[in-house]
């Protein structure tokens, strides 16, 4: 495979990532991640959600999906400022997540309200003879500034969020 190759696949696996998460696909989203080899040699997958302590082992991992799942009516991220890298099997994917998602509906709604959220994403792929898989996922919340705490404008021109 050629760099500008493995780049594009990388990109593939990351895009097919989020869109999996927000159709809820349990399945397609437990066949993005690294399989557990059955004999302790595979590396342990990760994964840290905004607010969540780190999770180790496919199982934690997975479970912690399952769980956002059930309790997400609705998600879609739109991905901004997304680099990739890319090292031998390993490759290193950062971006800005921006979500909107949704619980449950109020009586007599569609859909509950919706809450926007900003959070910085680094997805770490690895090689396999399957294509690219989740080796680890860590996203933190970005914290916007306020004109009255650092002096300047934050991410959304000095507005605050309500």
């Amino acid at each position: 495979m050629t760099p500008r190759t493995d780049i594009e696949a990388v990109e593939t696996a990351n895009t097919t990532f989020y869109e999996a998460l927000e159709r809820g696909d349990f399945e397609a989203v437990s066949d993005l991640w690294l399989p557990d080899d059955g004999d302790g040699e595979a590396p342990a997958v990760s994964c840290v959600h905004p607010g969540w302590p780190a999770l180790s082992g496919r199982g934690e991992v997975l479970r912690s999906y399952a769980l956002i799942m059930a309790n997400t009516d609705y998600i879609q991220f739109f991905l901004t400022d997304v680099k990739v890298s890319v090292h031998a099997d390993t490759a290193l994917v950062s971006c800005t997540e921006n979500i909107l998602s949704g619980g449950p509906a109020e009586e007599g709604a569609d859909l509950g309200p919706l809450v926007g959220q900003l959070v910085v994403a680094t997805n770490v792929f690895r090689r396999t003879p399957d294509g690219w898989k989740l080796w680890s996922h860590h996203a933190s919340p970005v914290l916007a500034e306020t004109d009255d705490e650092e002096g300047g404008a934050g991410p959304e021109g000095g507005e605050t969020p309500a």
